[in-house]
């Protein structure tokens, strides 16, 4: 069974790689998401995870596959 942990830590690894490859910038990524910038720092800190519609948001800006960050995928 994958943890709740397991998932933010997935979660923080893959974005934030995403976001260095993307050359988008977290405050632009924030605008693009409709939330503050420091809400995405959080996030990338592990402080915070986004709500459902926000995490599809964030995916969708960063190509990002919603299944393998939650550890569906293998």
């Amino acid at each position: 069974m994958i943890t709740l942990e397991q998932i933010k830590s997935k979660f923080q690894e893959v974005v934030k790689e995403a976001i260095t490859y993307s050359g988008i910038t977290q405050s632009e990524i924030a605008r693009r998401i409709r939330v503050s910038p420091q809400t995405v720092s959080d996030y990338l800190k592990g402080n915070i995870m986004p709500a459902f519609d926000t995490f599809a948001n964030l995916c969708e800006v960063l190509d990002l596959d919603p299944a393998e960050i939650l550890c569906l995928k293998r």
